[in-house]
């Protein structure tokens, strides 16, 4: 039972950070008021858990302009679909593990 639960990824334990993942492993890019919305988070709250996806180089940040107001998108990354495919397949493990 440890060694199942030593494979799962404490970068996912929050469910903020599991909900930000699921929505960018079915969806190329999304944009930061997407999340808000779709999560239902304030810009702080979710700020600080991209920001902690970020810092793990889990997810990839792109900035521009539209219509002269910034707009911020954000996609997995490589490393970042791998550690959540990973964390799946561990939390897979572990639901089928028997007594």
């Amino acid at each position: 039972m440890k060694k199942i639960i030593a494979n799962l990824n404490k970068s996912f334990d929050n469910k903020v950070r599991l909900g930000i993942m699921s929505v960018l492993m079915v969806n190329e890019w999304v944009d930061f008021n997407t999340f808000k919305d779709m999560l239902d988070l304030t810009d702080g709250r979710l700020a600080s858990h991209i920001k902690a996806l970020e810092k793990d180089e889990y997810i990839i940040i792109e900035k521009v302009f539209f219509n002269k107001k910034p707009k911020t998108s954000y996609k997995a990354s490589k490393s970042g679909k791998k550690a959540f495919n990973e964390h799946l397949n561990a939390l897979e493990k572990l639901l089928k593990t028997r007594k």
